[in-house]
């Protein structure tokens, strides 16, 4: 293995014996194989992959797709059916915070346990204790028996004897996700530290914020394969595919299509300049042939218009200037209660601001969506966003009970390139202001 690589999983499988009767494990092993009366479930197949130092993975997949049984594979609790896990250093894993813990013992004391099952020597514990304590920042508990602690306390002692150690290896498995804000950014704080040491992390969540916020690769699972890697966003968008269970709705007619065949109808906001008929979204300035497409299709967001103070489809967007965008939704078959939704992220992924039309109760919406309508809408904002890159999301789904299954959804779809004359630093312009007041001295 190269000396660049923290761990490398070759054709990684395991299966296990499913019996439909307790008492068939006895009788397969009497017959001696003789006859199967098991059937095989293969919780992991044929997964490969590398993970360089100082590298942070995302792992990601919907529910039984295999990724606590890769990380109990990679830490050695599970023994693999086939394959192969090579890895450089120490391996520290936050699987099941306090799972370890003996709810007799104090806090001190499980520190001490633990940290020496992480093969510390008592001189290494006793030189990181005070760091121990100082993150978990529970008090006096730390005298007190574990049982005593609420799930909170104990999650803050489990990883902080864990992420101080400072491991080869760290895997997080959906650890931070019982933290509050509080604790989860001191948590972050410590993996980008980790990180910049030369830990190399696993994390896996379900929050695809968190992929792209903090790995640099990401890796998804289904049904126990390894289906897609590579830069976090893209790996994302295909697991949100993957978890509302639609297929991609199919490439948007092409330019030269759209120019060859007028547009039959238009809207008469926006001068006229939405098209009712044809999909003329990516002929649009300011769109993003990158966007993530996908829906069943009885719906098509066929185009958008922009505009800034007035100015239509503005190379740039000025800090304080009212933004107004258009929408064309055309309904192919009848839906059942409509919402449309729009979301302003970062280039790096962060939601800036996101809504849509059944929390802002607009009943237009809900009761526009019979088979063969075209609906407008339009969307207004002030812009208070910081100088850079974003990225507008724009999509349609309808409400069938708690069931919430998506039309066409266009995701990253409208480049928002905003400038600032205003110096600060952050997202957002609160407009804050600061006044020098009398009495001082």
């Amino acid at each position: 293995m190269s000396s660049n690589i923290a761990l490398k999983v070759m054709q990684l499988s395991k299966c296990y014996h499913m019996y439909e009767k307790p008492h068939h494990r006895l009788l397969q092993m009497l017959n001696r194989g003789k006859k199967k009366l098991s059937r095989d479930f293969w919780a992991l197949h044929d997964v490969s992959f590398e993970v360089r130092k100082g590298e942070t993975i995302g792992i990601i997949g919907r529910n039984g797709s295999g990724k606590s049984t890769l990380l109990q594979l990679i830490c050695g609790t599970l023994n693999p059916t086939s394959g192969e896990v090579h890895t450089s250093g120490r391996i520290a894993a936050l699987l099941e915070l306090g799972s370890g813990f003996n709810p007799e013992f104090t806090g001190r004391e499980n520190v001490f346990l633990n940290a020496a099952l992480l093969g510390l020597t008592r001189d290494e514990i006793s030189e990181r204790y005070e760091s121990i304590v100082e993150f978990a920042d529970i008090g006096d508990f730390i005298d007190q028996p574990v049982k005593t602690y609420s799930s909170g306390m104990i999650v803050r002692l489990a990883f902080a004897v864990q992420a101080q150690i400072s491991p080869d290896i760290l895997i997080v498995d959906e650890a931070l996700a019982v933290g509050d804000a509080r604790f989860q950014a001191k948590c972050f704080a410590r993996l980008n530290q980790l990180k910049d040491q030369g830990t190399s992390i696993l994390l896996v969540t379900h929050s695809s914020e968190q992929i792209v916020s903090h790995c640099s690769r990401a890796i998804l699972l289904d049904g126990g394969r390894m289906i897609d890697s590579g830069e976090p966003r893209a790996v994302v968008n295909r697991y949100l595919d993957l978890l509302f269970g639609t297929e991609p709705s199919g490439a948007a007619p092409s330019r030269s299509m759209a120019a060859e065949d007028s547009i039959k109808g238009n809207s008469k906001g926006f001068g006229g300049m939405l098209s009712c008929t044809e999909d003329l979204f990516d002929s649009r300035q300011g769109y993003n042939p990158h966007e993530y497409r996908w829906g069943d299709g009885r719906a098509r967001i066929l185009d958008f218009y922009l505009c800034a103070d007035g100015v239509p489809f503005p190379p740039v967007v000025e800090l304080g200037q009212r933004i107004c965008m258009g929408l064309s939704v055309e309904f192919r078959a009848d839906v059942l209660a409509p919402v449309l939704g729009i979301t302003i992220k970062t280039k790096e992924g962060i939601t800036v601001y996101g809504t849509n039309s059944e929390m802002l109760n607009v009943a237009a919406v809900r009761s526009s969506g019979g088979a063969g309508a075209v609906m407008q809408v339009e969307a207004a904002f002030n812009c208070q966003l910081a100088a850079g890159d974003y990225f507008i999301s724009v999509g349609v789904a309808s409400r069938d009970g708690q069931e919430v299954v998506p039309l066409d959804r266009r995701y990253d779809a409208i480049h928002l390139q905003v400038v600032s004359p205003q110096a600060f630093y952050g997202l957002v312009d609160l407009g804050l202001t600061l006044t020098p007041m009398e009495g001082g001295r």
